[in-house]
Parts: C-alpha cells; sequence; structure tokens
C-alpha cells in the first residue's frame, strides 16, 4: 500500500495505514489507560507479543490497577511474571508502582520527562506513554522504530555510537506529527510499531506491503536487510551451575531467595553451587540418601548459556542441607517466583 496521496507526509502516511492495516486487537490498546500501556511496554521489553497477552491478562486479572500493584508483596508479582524473564523488570515494575502512588497520587505524569523518573522507564518506554496516553510530540526508539527509520530515511551511521543513536532519535522526532497531536501521536506511535512488527521485519520484508514504498531509501538501494547498522555485538559466556534438589520425605522441596544482585536475583531456587564437591559438602553433614545426577539443562540467557546440572538427593526426616532456605510443599511453591528452568525442573 502506498501513500494515498504523493503530498503525505511520513507521518500522515503512518496513520493512514494504521487506521486500515494496523493492528487493533492487541488488549492494550482498548482504551489509552497509563497503567495498561505501560505494563505492557514494560513486558513486551524482549519478549514477543504472542507471549505477552497470557502475561498482561494475568497480571490484569490479579493487579487490576496500579494500587494493587504497588500493595501487592513482591513474591506476588514475581511468581506471576515467572518464565517472562529478564527479572529486573518484574522488580523494577513493582517499585514503579509504589513511587507512582507514593509520589503522584496514584496517577501517572503526563510527560516523557517526568516518567522518566521512575523507576525501570527508560527514553523509549516513557515516549510511549506519554505519546499514546496524553499526546505529547515525543519519539519513541525501540528496536522496530530504529529498523523503520533507518531504512525509510537510509541511515547508514553505526548505531554501536551513542552518537549515531542520538542523531537518530532527531529525525524520529523531526518526522512526528505537527497537528492534532491528541489524536495523531497515538495512532503515529503505534503505527511505526505495528510496521516495524508487521512489514518492515528484521528477514524478508513484506515492502510491498508497506506505506513508504515510493520514499523508502533501503528499498530504492535494494538491500532493506542491511539497516539498521551496529557493528559491536556483546560475546557471549556460559556458566556451569549445579543445582541442589533436596527432597524431604513428605516431598518438599528446598529453595532459597537468590541475592540481589546475580543470576535470577530475588527468585526462588534450588541451592547453587560452581562445582559438585561444593554441592556435595552442602548435605555431607548429616545422614542422606544417594545422590542422583540428572541430565544436564541448558538455559540460553540474552549474552550467556547457563549448563545446569541437577542433582537430586532424600533428605532423611527432620535433615536439611547446609546452606539458606526452607522447605516448600507444591501447594505453594508454583506461586513463588521460580526460573524457568527450575519451575519446569520441579513440574517434571
Amino acid at each position: 500500500m502506498r501513500p494515498s496521496s504523493p503530498s503525505d507526509s511520513f507521518a500522515q502516511a503512518l496513520v493512514r495505514w494504521q487506521l486500515a492495516h494496523g493492528r487493533h486487537d492487541l488488549p492494550w490498546q482498548t482504551q489509552r489507560d497509563p497503567y495498561r500501556v505501560w505494563l505492557s511496554e514494560i513486558m513486551l521489553q524482549q519478549t514477543q507479543v504472542v507471549t505477552v497477552r497470557d502475561y498482561f491478562a494475568r497480571f490484569l486479572a490479579r493487579f487490576p490497577d496500579v494500587a494493587a500493584l504497588a500493595q501487592a508483596p513482591l513474591d506476588d508479582v514475581l511468581g506471576l511474571w515467572s518464565g517472562l524473564g529478564y527479572y529486573s523488570r518484574a522488580r523494577n515494575l513493582h517499585l514503579c508502582a509504589q513511587q507512582v502512588m507514593a509520589l503522584h497520587g496514584g496517577a501517572f505524569p503526563a510527560t516523557a520527562a517526568q516518567l522518566q523518573t521512575l523507576p525501570g522507564i527508560g527514553p523509549s518506554t516513557a515516549a510511549a506513554v506519554a505519546s499514546i496516553c496524553f499526546g505529547e510530540r515525543v519519539a519513541i526508539l525501540d528496536g522496530n522504530v530504529k529498523r523503520v527509520l533507518t531504512r525509510y530515511l537510509g541511515f547508514e551511521a553505526d548505531l554501536a555510537s551513542a552518537a549515531n543513536e542520538r542523531r537518530l532519535w532527531q529525525e524520529a522526532t523531526r518526522l512526528l506529527p505537527d497537528d492534532d497531536l491528541a489524536n495523531t501521536m497515538p495512532r503515529y506511535t503505534q503505527a511505526i510499531m505495528d510496521l516495524g512488527a508487521t512489514v518492515c521485519t528484521a528477514r524478508k520484508p513484506a515492502c510491498q506491503m508497506c506505506p513508504m514504498l515510493g520514499p523508502c531509501q533501503a528499498q530504492a538501494q535494494g538491500n532493506p536487510e542491511a539497516f539498521p547498522v551496529k557493528t559491536r555485538k556483546l560475546k557471549r559466556t556460559a556458566q556451569t551451575l549445579w543445582l541442589l534438589w533436596a527432597v524431604s520425605p513428605d516431598g518438599a522441596v528446598w529453595l532459597s531467595q537468590r541475592p540481589t544482585p546475580g543470576v535470577w536475583a530475588g527468585l526462588y531456587c534450588l541451592a547453587l553451587f560452581d562445582d559438585r564437591d561444593a554441592l556435595q559438602a552442602a548435605v555431607a553433614a548429616g545422614p542422606t540418601g544417594v545422590l542422583e545426577d540428572q541430565p544436564v539443562i541448558k538455559h540460553v540467557l540474552t549474552h550467556k548459556d547457563l549448563y545446569l546440572h541437577p542433582v537430586r538427593v532424600a533428605m532423611p526426616q527432620g535433615g536439611s542441607p547446609a546452606v539458606p532456605g526452607d522447605w516448600v510443599h507444591a501447594d505453594r511453591w508454583p506461586r513463588l517466583g521460580l526460573p524457568a528452568p527450575i519451575r519446569k525442573l520441579l513440574s517434571a
């Protein structure tokens, strides 16, 4: 689809396209509620829409507004978040809700600048909330938007440079709507996110369906997949951990809350050890059953591969491992915030 008029601006073409072809069924689109938009934006960081839908619905059922989220115990928040990953998002989500209540009377600030003073809200998330909910003329710059703009502009500067990213943000601001912002900014912001998610995709973009087909510089050059340019990549690392899967005679498991900072900070987990000898020492103080090595689990984080070695041991009545923690029964641990591989292991 091309812009309906050659005189259409970038913003006008996107707004018109979104009305006809954008996404209109996302649960956080039903109203310009800053709580819902903020919650969805935090969940959508590093997570696909198809995954977020179910989590979003469960969060709203348990925490229908910012006051309910602020009043909830952090363990309840982490429990519902379990499986989404990047758990610092959940901790900041909870802290942000508390600050909205304490510092802003339960109402989210109406400007991106004010929103950025809250925990876990960066420039792009702040811009999304401010533009969609309050009509502020401010640009978002998430991964999808960077792709759309660098292709449309033929922006070849390396985004590994902070200075170049600032330049792109200036271009993003220049292209924003100028008129009737209360109506055009929410639609425009949704439009540019939709375009990046559904048409201007990282691989095999559907250029023939794009409202920017004519003026897009990357398409004219025949190399849209070459944009955006970002040369610096973080080196992947690997770590091996041993998991003590201690089980009591009545079926409870020994869980410890992970320290902050660190891997799985704040979550409940089987006790972690750097090697098998350290694990064995933790259960050697009293009589135990046989240590049973389970299949190794590979768990992929953003920039690290974890190789997890679970070791199951049946503890005697009254016994416990020599590590901090508590016995937790099956009627309780499913509601706790557990790392995804630990939840899967215990559920099996």
